[in-house]
């Protein structure tokens, strides 16, 4: 990743630049507070574009290779953007055997995407994840930032009902 002097240079609002400084206070370096900085930047831009591994890089005296080796590791950051409502589907062992890969086809199929595509609103995309940590109510789908368990077909068309409705079920 080189900077390219063309791009305009990202930069966190005021309220994010507080909310940084807050982080920065509980850890004891830098380095430390990489993932809680990491999700206010995917918070602020959306996703985390090279642009913004540079960008966080700079602000926390790190070497872009250092976040983004941090960004690749962790699945809860998006190098890319994603819908307004991320299905992200456990596909581990309990999920899988409780039949969570057939209901992300079937999400796919009614959404018109396949696994890993964003529909042309912006509204909609469709990951697999590895373990979300609830296998004792698998299977699991996150929906952005919160967990849907024992899942069904008829829970899943309810699910995305209610997005398109723009009023995710509460669970």
């Amino acid at each position: 990743m080189s900077a390219n002097p063309q791009l305009k240079p990202f930069s966190f609002s005021e309220k994010a630049m507080l909310q940084m400084k807050d982080i920065l206070s509980r850890y004891d370096s830098k380095r430390s507070a990489l993932l809680p900085v990491l999700h206010l930047a995917q918070d602020e831009f959306g996703y985390v574009s090279d642009e913004v591994i540079e960008y966080v890089a700079r602000i926390m005296d790190l070497s872009p290779a250092q976040v983004l080796e941090v960004v690749t590791f962790y699945t809860m950051y998006n190098k890319k953007p994603v819908g307004k409502n991320h299905f992200q589907f456990c596909v581990t062992l309990s999920c899988w055997m409780f039949g969570s890969h057939q209901l992300m086809k079937s999400a796919c199929s009614r959404l018109g995407i396949r696994e890993g595509e964003t529909t042309a609103d912006g509204q909609f995309t469709v990951s697999k994840m590895e373990c979300l940590g609830s296998c004792g109510s698998a299977p699991v789908v996150q929906i952005n930032e919160t967990y849907y368990e024992n899942l069904n077909p008829e829970k899943l068309n309810r699910l995305i009902t209610s997005c398109k409705e723009g009023e995710p079920l509460i669970p």
